[in-house]
């Protein structure tokens, strides 16, 4: 299926794909992107700013509480990891995208700052990401949540994370997740394996090159493909992971790993869902607002995300 109509056109009037990424630095990337406006998404009922110990120092955190909060009881947390190619991206990048999520699911979402590469290169992410997650289930009295409905949740590279932290959970006793939301994740880094990446590398948005750069400024040139951490696809055994929903696009570079990291997880025994949004290209998400197919998306996201922490 070609790409929605919708979608090519908002591609066609603001060219989005950096074609000499692999000419710039990381800090030069981070300042073209910077320069862009996020969209300001939807009200929430707040929206808290916090600082919570991280493995190397404070990390920062955005508490977002959607519309129409108001059970006394106790409801679900996500952990959200935005993406950005471990690279690049903020919790104001994803703003929007997390105050739509939380609005649709009626979960407080906690979207974490984690630190970037190559000035802060794998596994610090991952540490970063996995010490947040605990610090929201062992403080969850105080953010007014339930540690029993606790999730993670991602797009991209935060796919990638949050895929990992699960897998840290499950190997070091705790924290308890319940589910998992992977957005079209990074689960391997042997790009080679995947037939979308030659389909779809060109883009748009998201080229196999920008993915050569963005894992070369990650893992650098270290052997890290069979490490279950940097590529979750890897690991020998799955089994006992939470629950998972697996969203791809059609028209992505990571389509096939994301569909075949949902396979491996089934194989596993692992209880999981899988969509792939045929019209849509890498990043939809963020486009959910103004292209009525991805809005359709993501509100497919998120009901899935709202069952598995009924």
């Amino acid at each position: 299926m070609t790409i929605d109509p919708v979608l090519t056109a908002i591609l066609e009037a603001f060219p989005m794909v950096l074609d000499d990424l692999g000419s710039m630095t990381a800090q030069e990337v981070r300042a073209v992107f910077e320069q862009r406006d996020p969209p300001p998404g939807e009200e929430v009922a707040s929206v808290e700013d916090l600082e919570v110990p991280g493995p190397q120092g404070p990390l920062p955190v955005r508490v977002y509480r959607p519309e129409g909060a108001d059970d006394p009881d106790p409801g679900p947390v996500v952990v959200f990891f935005h993406g950005g190619g471990w690279v690049l991206g903020s919790i104001d990048s994803h703003d929007a995208s997390c105050r739509g999520l939380a609005n649709r699911t009626g979960a407080v979402f906690a979207s974490v700052g984690y630190r970037l590469a190559p000035e802060h290169p794998y596994p610090a992410a991952a540490d970063d990401c996995y010490a947040a997650t605990r610090w929201v289930s062992d403080h969850a009295t105080d953010l007014g949540v339930d540690p029993g409905r606790l999730a993670v949740a991602g797009d991209s590279a935060g796919g990638n994370l949050a895929a990992v932290v699960c897998q840290m959970a499950r190997n070091r006793s705790g924290p308890a997740i319940a589910f998992q939301s992977l957005v079209y994740p990074v689960t391997d880094l042997d790009f080679d394996r995947w037939p979308s990446m030659d389909e779809n590398a060109d883009g748009p948005l998201l080229t196999r090159d920008g993915m050569d750069w963005f894992a070369r400024h990650y893992v650098g040139s270290l052997p890290f493909t069979d490490d279950p951490y940097a590529a979750p696809i890897r690991a020998t055994d799955l089994s006992g992971l939470p629950p998972a929903h697996v969203s791809t696009a059609g028209h992505d570079p990571l389509r096939d790993e994301g569909a075949g990291y949902a396979e491996a997880l089934a194989a596993a025994g692992v209880a999981v869902g899988y969509d792939n949004f045929a019209t849509m290209i890498h990043g939809f998400v963020g486009f959910a607002d103004v292209v009525p197919a991805a809005g359709e998306a993501r509100d497919r996201i998120a009901a899935a995300l709202r069952a598995g922490l009924a």
